[in-house]
């Protein structure tokens, strides 16, 4: 089966859906299928890592490069700046390979349903799938917002939701419901076990005389809450305890948390994005994080996990999780301290909570959500 995936951006360029396409492509491959990805060509080029890439040079009469990563077939068609004309020439260059449209038994959007639209009705039997990753930035949904999704879901063949807060804001009636996926290995579990995940607890009879590692994952905005995470450090900080924080990530807040950590004098080394979020997970002794990709990879590391939501949508998304009782969810910096406080104290009860989370994502397997792909696809295929 020819699997055609659409993506905004796709690896190198490093975020939650780039992970969630790169790993269920690699899936499908192991299945035998073949995986396109048509996604956005990068403008400031990244480094692969651990990712083999070759190049495959330009698709003929498109601006478009091809690439082999992995295995994965990716297209990245060059659509120029932001500007109300960019859907003009998406369409355009996706008009120029319509070829492999056509040749594909499935087409897939992830959340931009609107590069396919005008090919709905040129291919009005071909059969197309989308799947809702998330919602916009740092506001509630605009009545345009909600009328492209319940667009991209009547025109779809069916869908996947990421999160179900979204059947609440946005009107979306989904297929399935998903909230990422991880891959724990056998070594992992056997590292796992033999760690006591909160030893500091148990060998100091003084809080205050703990120095915890502290990791922040995720983009440097305020949607994602990492000013209100370092205001609950100062309090803490000020409260006596010691901590030194770690922040994978970058974003249009990160000139004022380096300020704010410095006029504060705290203990932060700002790392930028990483790939490789695993080694930093292992050595810390709880995470600040919002987003749900990061969230399940800290419960596969037993990690406890404390989150802030600014808006009320990003309250539902954290709330209406299947995790929402065994993580910290918080308003803002005040309530954030008390509570990383009272965990601290309250050691029965964290450990039941991590021990929980890691049951419950431990069956969060990337095969597990590959499965759910195809069912999605063989009802309608």
């Amino acid at each position: 089966m020819r699997i055609v995936f659409f993506t905004k951006y796709f690896c190198p360029h490093i975020g939650g859906v780039e992970k969630h396409v790169l790993n269920l492509s690699k899936k499908m491959l192991e299945k035998g299928h073949d995986v396109i990805v048509v996604t956005e060509k990068l403008y400031l080029q990244q480094d692969l890592s651990g990712h083999q890439k070759v190049s495959l040079g330009h698709l003929p009469g498109a601006q478009a490069n091809l690439e082999d990563i992995n295995g994965i077939k990716v297209i990245r068609i060059n659509v120029g700046r932001d500007s109300w004309f960019k859907k003009f020439r998406i369409w355009n260059e996706l008009l120029k390979i319509r070829k492999i449209l056509i040749s594909a038994d499935v087409i897939h959007c992830h959340d931009i349903f609107f590069w396919y639209l005008p090919f709905r009705f040129l291919f009005p039997t071909k059969k197309v799938f989308t799947t809702f990753h998330g919602y916009e930035g740092n506001n509630l949904p605009s009545r345009k917002a909600m009328l492209m999704h319940k667009l991209a879901e009547k025109l779809s063949s069916g869908n996947i939701c990421v999160g179900d807060f979204l059947n609440k804001w946005y009107g979306t009636n989904p297929n399935f419901v998903i909230y990422g996926a991880v891959d724990i290995s056998e070594s992992q579990i056997s590292n796992l076990r033999s760690q006591n995940h909160i030893s500091k607890l148990k060998n100091n009879n003084y809080l205050t005389n703990l120095s915890l590692k502290i990791l922040y994952v995720g983009r440097l905005e305020e949607e994602a809450g990492i000013m209100e995470y370092l205001r609950a450090l100062k309090i803490l900080k000020e409260r006596g305890y010691n901590f030194s924080l770690d922040v994978l990530g970058d974003g249009s807040q990160k000139k004022e948390a380096e300020k704010f950590s410095i006029l504060n004098n705290l203990d932060i080394n700002f790392k930028g994005f990483v790939e490789d979020v695993d080694k930093y997970l292992e050595k810390a002794d709880f995470i600040f994080t919002s987003r749900y990709l990061g969230i399940l990879e800290s419960f596969a590391k037993k990690k406890f996990v404390f989150a802030v939501y600014n808006n009320p949508i990003k309250n539902d998304y954290l709330e209406f999780s299947p995790f929402s009782k065994n993580i910290s969810i918080n308003r803002n910096y005040m309530d954030l301290a008390e509570e990383i406080i009272s965990v601290l104290k309250n050691e029965k009860d964290t450990l039941e909570k991590i021990e929980k989370n890691y049951e419950w994502v431990k069956k969060q397997s990337w095969n597990r959500l590959a499965k759910i792909y195809f069912k999605l696809w063989s009802k309608q295929v």
